[in-house]
């Protein structure tokens, strides 16, 4: 059926390979993404606490940040547990309609975070370039708009990328990786996946290009706007309320462009598991760790939370 002697089969469940055979390793593994998820868990709730316990966070920027949180706290939860369980087992297997869920909701929330990073770089761009009117245009109906219109694209994207991605007919059940990813599902297929690599890249280009065309429109007009204030102090205030988002920006778009962005040639299989895992697991840990360590105000928030919980004692 299309390449070869190959046949399809009726698959039910997949076997994962993992990141590694060797049992030391696996364990080492587990230890490691184990400490990872629960700083990634107890730090975007953390994250997510201050926001509504602070009345001083219940502005746009940390709107946003709390919906980063959120979608960073499912993401990670939609890989991160059944990779943990598979570390300790002998057989990593997945069942198909388990398949398909991971690979959607991995993919509608991957998506939603770009453009959640683009609209909070537009944010940014309101705040430092019209300070005066930041209230009256960044509010709560644009925010909410905003916030929903980055789930519905992020949602939307993925429900045609894992519908042509599992229409496919299948020869074998083994997946190349840790989890079902788009890319590893593709090559169990049975027939030419020409079209569904360049749908995947075209997708890829419009999730990661637009968002970051936005990012690079809001910083520099904000780059602009920062070089007219006079006062070294004015300029370090303006820079730092965009240095947070900023490095997250980098840090997720960089991933997201090595992975899906570049020639299929000049990467191996292996290289792409270290950036999935990258993005997975160490993304979503250390973005609450860059707003609240980097952020006077989140931090000024979780001493007053403290206090608070100590006056109680």
């Amino acid at each position: 059926m299309g390449q070869g002697n190959k046949s399809q089969i009726w698959v039910r469940e997949f076997i994962l390979l993992g990141l590694s055979s060797d049992w030391v390793t696996q364990v080492s593994l587990f230890v490691l993404i184990l400490a990872m998820y629960v700083v990634t868990t107890v730090g975007n709730v953390l994250i997510l606490a201050l926001i509504r316990l602070d009345s001083r966070l219940h502005t746009p920027m940390y709107f946003f940040l709390s919906v980063l949180s959120f979608v960073d706290l499912c993401y990670s939860n939609s890989f991160a547990p059944q990779m943990l369980a598979h570390f300790l087992s002998a057989q990593k297997s997945i069942p198909f309609h388990s398949c398909v869920l991971q690979l959607y909701v991995s993919l509608a929330l991957g998506g939603s975070e770009f453009f959640l990073l683009g609209a909070m770089a537009y944010d940014r761009y309101v705040a430092v370039c019209h300070p005066l009117h930041y209230i009256v245009i960044m509010h709560g109906g644009l925010c909410l708009g905003l916030a929903a219109g980055c789930l519905v694209a992020g949602f939307m994207n993925s429900l045609m990328e894992t519908i042509i991605t599992f229409r496919l007919p299948l020869c074998h059940n083994v997946i190349n990786h840790f989890a079902c990813e788009i890319l590893a599902v593709l090559q169990l297929a049975c027939v030419d996946i020409s079209f569904n690599k360049i749908m995947v890249a075209i997708s890829g280009f419009l999730l990661i290009m637009l968002p970051c065309s936005l990012v690079l429109f809001s910083y520099g007009r904000i780059v602009a706007a920062i070089l007219r204030i006079r006062s070294t102090q004015g300029r370090r205030k303006a820079f730092g309320t965009c240095a947070s988002h900023l490095t997250v920006v980098c840090m997720c778009f960089g991933a997201a462009i090595f992975t899906y962005l570049r020639p299929q040639s000049a990467s191996s299989m292996e290289e792409e598991k270290m950036v999935a895992l990258f993005y997975a697991v160490v993304a979503p840990m250390l973005n609450p760790l860059i707003y609240s360590l980097r952020n006077k105000e989140v931090m000024a928030a979780l001493q007053k939370v403290s206090e608070k919980f100590r006056d109680k004692r």
